[in-house]
């Protein structure tokens, strides 16, 4: 199926237990992974990537507790799941129906996740096109209680050349207001084209998508070359904790991480981050943005050729 039949079971209360996320847009999966897995009362057992394991995630499905909580399987993953493994889930869903299982697959072969048991919600995002963009960043807006008409999310959308993603991430600035936002608003509280945002740059940066464009606007912006490398590393540092934390404790906690609390879509984005890259890589982005900022601070340098250099290799290196 696809994500007007999902909204129409989520609206009408008809939905399954068990769902197999996959598709083009990782903001949608994302999106509908927190949505479906907000469940009342219920045990949440999470796995990012390569943390998978499936002892574990078959015991939590597998348990019955003392106090009625529900329990809750995630897994994200860029790999498919052996389909015993897949199956086995999927079963110990159908014999319990207050549990669920959200399988959130990133990977870019979805053919054999087209069919499925028929107890299953198998479902394909595809980027949003321009309407339906303006209907899930209103939609986010509702949840954060933001008002926000189809005009002022069209020109969030605009500011953000139609990334759903990073127009919805900036909902939660607004939520302070009790009034409608304007697009004075917008103007007023948004790096836009005009003048991106750090964060935005270094995660556009990090998926490995273009970037000149908006490097060039940060630099035409008064913003140093020096302090987007330092905060590019401190970025990479921090998600570096994440991976760490992460791999020892099987879940992300903001507080221990970052030692202050943190939105839960934050830290779950943070968390899928982390996990995606491999500690080896972790060692040479570190070592290559170092070596580059040493360079930058020597004389006679040519700082924006030299930012732009690092910045291709490390594309390379994700």
């Amino acid at each position: 199926m696809y994500k007007n039949e999902l909204d129409k079971h989520i609206q009408n209360k008809t939905l399954s237990n068990c769902f197999i996320l996959y598709g083009e847009s990782s903001f949608l999966i994302d999106y509908y992974t927190r949505t479906l897995s907000d469940v009342e009362e219920s045990s949440t057992l999470s796995f990012y990537f390569d943390e998978y394991n499936f002892a574990s995630a078959k015991a939590h499905l597998s348990q019955s507790s003392l106090f009625g909580d529900r329990s809750v399987l995630i897994i994200k993953s860029e790999k498919k799941l052996p389909k015993s493994e897949l199956d086995t889930f999927i079963d110990l869903c159908e014999k319990n129906k207050e549990n669920v299982f959200i399988y959130a697959y990133y990977g870019s072969d979805h053919k054999s996740y087209a069919k499925t048991k028929p107890s299953v919600m198998s479902v394909r995002f595809f980027h949003p096109k321009d309407f339906e963009a303006q209907q899930i960043v209103m939609q986010v807006a509702a949840v954060e209680n933001v008002k926000i008409d189809k005009y002022i999310a069209a020109h969030l959308l605009n500011i953000h050349s139609g990334d759903v993603a990073l127009a919805c991430n900036e909902i939660e600035k607004f939520s302070v207001y009790e009034r409608p936002i304007t697009t004075k608003d917008i103007d007023d509280l948004v790096f836009g084209l005009g003048e991106v945002n750090l964060d935005d740059f270094i995660k556009k940066l990090l998926a490995k998508k273009d970037f000149k464009e908006d490097l060039a606007n940060i630099l035409e912006h008064g913003e140093d070359e020096i302090r987007v490398l330092t905060a590019i590393t401190s970025y990479i540092t921090q998600l570096y904790m994440f991976h760490i934390y992460i791999r020892i404790n099987g879940a992300p906690n903001a507080l221990e991480i970052l030692g202050y609390p943190a939105p839960p879509q934050i830290v779950e984005q943070k968390a899928s981050q982390s996990i995606k890259i491999k500690p080896h890589t972790y060692y040479k982005l570190h070592e290559l943005l170092l070596e580059s900022e040493l360079k930058m601070k020597s004389a006679n340098v040519d700082k924006d050729a030299v930012l732009l250099s690092t910045l291709i290799q490390l594309q390379q290196l994700l």
